[in-house]
């Protein structure tokens, strides 16, 4: 029984499901949206909503948390500093729900049901 075991595995070990959630929440932040699975989706608004929130808190400690989670970018401006400076004041007066996931059908190849996954404007 997976009595209070939290989170999917997607089909993944530890390691690969976490590169894999730390990838589509950087792209979340990157791009404001992404279209994966349902499953993924649901699993990555758990971390993006936690991250927010850290974020919201501003200091720097928070910050130090973040960069445990999301890996700092290559020849882009820091996503972190991002988060903390752009998306992060944005939800101020919000007390959760940073996030929203549209159904968008099912993938033409294997009907695997896709989502999109949106900041909340």
């Amino acid at each position: 029984m997976r009595h209070k075991v939290k989170g999917k595995r997607l089909g993944r070990a530890a390691d690969q499901r976490k590169a894999l959630l730390r990838s589509l929440v950087t792209a979340l932040f990157q791009h404001g949206r992404i279209v994966t699975t349902l499953p993924k989706a649901k699993e990555a608004r758990q971390l993006a909503e936690s991250l927010i929130t850290l974020a919201k808190r501003g200091d720097l400690h928070a910050r130090r948390q973040v960069l445990k989670v999301v890996p700092k970018l290559d020849g882009d401006p820091p996503l972190i500093t991002k988060l903390f400076d752009e998306i992060a004041p944005r939800y101020e007066s919000r007390q959760g729900g940073y996030t929203r996931i549209i159904r968008a059908g099912h993938r033409r190849g294997d009907a695997a049901p896709m989502a999109v996954l949106e900041l909340v404007e």
